[in-house]
């Protein structure tokens, strides 16, 4: 059975699958058995969002005062931060990440989420419309209902708590289908909901493959919202079945081939490195906005790949639970023989394979995979194009900036981007004509709570973070009273 109970949580309590259907969870880490998971289908959703729709429409959560809604969200990343070395061991052992980033960078993003949003609640106002003084128009959010959550394998809690947060916050009920290949948190986090005095029935968690449980709620008649992050395949199904059904509002955060553009005059040539080296590697390289495509100006090249070169073996894997590992292992054997794949055919396709390339650590029994440096990458490249989401860095040079742009932009991707330069014009030129729906300059990935997340193109729709999320969780109601002055 494992460690772990990897029963489904619906309306508070703890649950089989119906028909006791299950599938092993096991760790990428040394290939332990963690759980035997709940394999949801049909019937499970049906009751989760049942159970949601319930709670939803006796109101023990929507009807809340906000300022009670408010101390409940913050009382669960209490419960969170709490619980956080269990969470980080959990973590770790389900998806591979190093137990000092789960801990450091997973459970305290995840807990600041949920507190920021819960101290959101009752600091949003609605509106009243400029009306001649023969009426009032008042202009108010109200929740959108059963709020369905699909999260991917790579951030398990934090992409959890970046939807069911503002969801929760604007007084919906939620019901999360976690992946397979990393479904413990998710069931933990509902758990710490209950205890921080969320109602029953107001988070739900099924677990399942995606072809059945996250097939299940995207038809599902009676869910009113889908909020996904995944891929770029699965996240244009879920729109067609959102629209197949009841026309869900459907919001989705999919892939990413983030260019990091790096000029001649960029102000510190050691902090590139080091963010282009670290970007890519960081959490095995299993991040849609890592910056997997590297331009380099040509009169730096050569130096920028000896520093570069220098620092890759430091992120060398190792075992994920010593806390001095800074890469540990890919999430499974399916996505290890991805990334060894694209290494395979960036190799058979004529980029030169500078450094790593390999497996590492087979003996453990896990899934491991060198820090891997290409250059010599051109753009039509298969590495330069398609979005690896493993450990592999790609690198091309160029010469002129209008080139460079018009490269990092032929993509049908526009997640993130990043500009080195000491030049103002051109780095906010630069940053103005890329599409992207974030761009960093002089940094990367240095963001907060505050501010959208999201892209442009097939990197999905809606955005993730800051008051903007509330959006996507809430309808927007026009309530117009006349007004028969008696003055």
């Amino acid at each position: 059975m494992g460690d772990y109970d990897g029963r489904a949580l619906i309306n508070g309590e703890r649950r089989q699958a119906q028909g006791e259907q299950v599938f092993d969870c096991k760790s990428p880490v040394d290939g332990r058995l963690l759980a035997t998971v709940a394999r949801c289908g049909q019937a499970d959703v049906d009751a989760a969002v049942a159970s949601a729709r319930a709670a939803f429409e006796q109101r023990s959560w929507a009807g809340m005062a906000p300022a009670h809604r408010k101390r409940a969200l913050i009382k669960f990343a209490d419960q969170i931060l709490s619980h956080a070395d269990e969470l980080a061991l959990m973590e770790t052992l389900d998806m591979g990440k190093p137990v000092k980033y789960a801990r450091s960078v997973d459970v305290n993003s995840a807990a600041n989420c949920i507190r920021w949003y819960g101290e959101a609640t009752d600091k949003v106002y609605d509106e009243i419309a400029p009306t001649p003084s023969t009426a009032l128009a008042l202009i108010q959010r109200e929740p959108v209902g059963v709020v369905a959550v699909i999260v991917p394998w790579n951030y398990p809690m934090i992409m959890a708590a970046w939807k069911i947060a503002p969801a929760l916050a604007a007084g919906n009920s939620v019901v999360l289908k976690p992946s397979e290949k990393s479904p413990l948190t998710a069931l933990r986090l509902a758990e710490l909901a209950l205890a921080a005095g969320i109602p029953a029935g107001v988070f739900n968690v099924v677990p399942g493959y995606g072809q059945e449980a996250g097939a299940a709620l995207a038809m599902h008649m009676d869910v009113d919202c889908i909020a996904f992050t995944g891929s770029t395949r699965v996240g244009k199904q879920i729109h067609v079945m959102a629209g197949q059904s009841n026309l869900k509002r459907a919001w989705t955060e999919l892939g990413g081939k983030s260019p990091n553009i790096v000029f001649a005059d960029c102000p510190d040539l050691d902090k590139a490195v080091q963010a282009a080296v670290s970007g890519v590697f960081f959490n095995q390289g299993e991040s849609c906005n890592a910056p997997s495509r590297l331009f380099v100006e040509a009169s730096i090249r050569d130096d920028f790949m000896a520093k570069a070169l220098a620092l890759a073996p430091k992120y060398m894997p190792g075992d994920p639970l010593d806390k001095s590992t800074v890469m540990g292992a890919i999430v499974d054997q399916t996505q290890l023989n991805t990334v060894m794949a694209y290494i395979q055919a960036g190799q058979q396709q004529g980029a030169e394979l500078v450094f790593g390339g390999q497996q590492a650590r087979v003996e453990s029994g896990g899934y491991y995979v060198q820090p891997t440096i290409f250059a010599g990458v051109t753009p039509e490249m298969t590495i330069a194009k398609e979005e690896i989401f493993g450990p592999v860095l790609s690198v091309l040079s160029f010469t002129d900036t209008a080139d460079v742009v018009r490269q990092a932009n032929n993509s049908v991707y526009g997640l993130q981007a990043a500009v080195w330069s000491r030049d103002v014009n051109k780095a906010i030129g630069v940053a103005r004509a890329l599409r992207a729906g974030t761009v960093h300059v002089n940094q990367y990935d240095e963001d907060d709570i505050t501010v959208p997340f999201g892209g442009y193109k097939q990197s999905g729709v809606g955005r993730d973070k800051s008051l903007h999320a509330f959006d996507k969780y809430t309808e927007m109601k026009t309530t117009w009273i006349r007004i028969d002055s008696p003055v």
